[in-house]
């Protein structure tokens, strides 16, 4: 349940009443909120003479639901603002993982040539094999803000885990929690105190339920700035590397008041799908895409099969900018 306690009560009494029903405060403006487990179904009488307003959910999908905030939430990255009523898709562009100064550079002036803001790029890589390229760690999260410094790009990188969570939080302009980390409490916990973005992509085996109740995690600690991001369930096909739930989006899309990103690099796992997908992501009215360029793909350090090379990257934007006019978006 979520309470908005009447403008009239202290800080002190409103925290008191959080203690007691082992509920999250959060500020609304000059509000008080009050989130409490769904389980609760009715204000409790001994506050309700402090309540002003309150809303009754089916589980704890609650700050994220509709029901609660029917308007889509904006999320400002750098100089642009995707959700709200932008009707604009951010395409954030680079590697699968940063390797070199001279390989980010060239990720760098190519999304800047294109008129893209946002260059992503994995410092820290959770890796399925222990022999598997692990990224640069810190030293590549100083190219990322080398390139944002030099470039005025926005940049974007992956959480592992909590050990270097603040490492992350320090140097990014976007939190990337990955699909094998969003079961991570510390790193969940860690970026609801900060007011950077968070974007959260969903576990390949992970209900539309568990991954929204995922993001209540970073929105109840008083962080707004959520984002979801779809990147492909395991199901029973081996012919591409995931199932991209464009169904799941759709839900995500009537029930949810967070701006949706897609992946579509990692669903696929294979470059030549990427453009036919992200043409079909866009057309959804989504608010950004992930998609993975590398200079030379075939001796990328990770997921080589997947990245586009930078002509094929630079075709996939001018086709998906028509597609994106035609239900009323722009590509940014």
């Amino acid at each position: 349940m979520i309470l908005h306690l009447k403008d009239t009560i202290s800080n002190e009494k409103a925290q008191l009443i959080a203690k007691q029903y082992n509920g999250f405060l959060l500020k609304s403006g000059e509000k008080n909120v009050l989130i409490t487990e769904a389980l609760l179904k009715e204000v409790p009488q001994d506050i309700e003479a402090f309540v002003d307003e309150f809303w009754v959910f089916d589980n704890d999908i609650q700050l994220a639901s509709k029901k609660y905030r029917s308007d889509k939430r904006e999320v400002k990255i750098g100089n642009v603002t995707i959700g709200g009523q932008q009707n604009a898709t951010l395409l954030m562009g680079g590697p699968c993982s940063v390797e070199s100064e001279e390989q980010i550079r060239s990720a760098a002036e190519l999304l800047v040539g294109l008129g893209l803001t946002t260059l992503r790029g994995g410092c820290y890589k959770p890796r399925t094999s222990p022999y598997s390229f692990q990224g640069m760690g810190l030293e590549g999260l100083k190219l990322l803000v080398k390139m944002r410094e030099e470039y005025g790009l926005s940049v974007i990188t992956e959480a592992r885990d909590a050990t270097h969570i603040h490492e992350i939080i320090e140097h990014s302009d976007v939190i990337q929690v990955g699909a094998k980390a969003m079961y991570d409490q510390g790193i969940l916990r860690a970026c609801a105190k900060t007011q950077k973005p968070v974007l959260i992509k969903r576990g390949f085996g992970t209900t539309l339920k568990e991954f929204v109740q995922a993001a209540e995690f970073v929105l109840s600690g008083g962080n707004e700035n959520v984002i979801l991001c779809e990147r492909g369930l395991r199901t029973f096909e081996t012919n591409t590397r995931f199932t991209l739930d464009l169904c799941g989006v759709a839900w995500l899309q009537e029930h949810t008041n967070l701006p949706i990103v897609l992946d579509p690099s990692h669903a696929m796992g294979y470059a030549y799908g990427v453009p036919v997908l992200s043409r079909a992501c866009v057309a959804m009215g989504i608010d950004g895409l992930l998609i993975e360029t590398h200079p030379n793909p075939k001796v990328a350090k990770s997921d080589a099969s997947q990245q586009l090379n930078y002509d094929e990257f630079k075709q996939l934007v001018e086709s998906l900018r028509p597609v994106a006019a035609s239900v009323g978006y722009s590509m940014i």
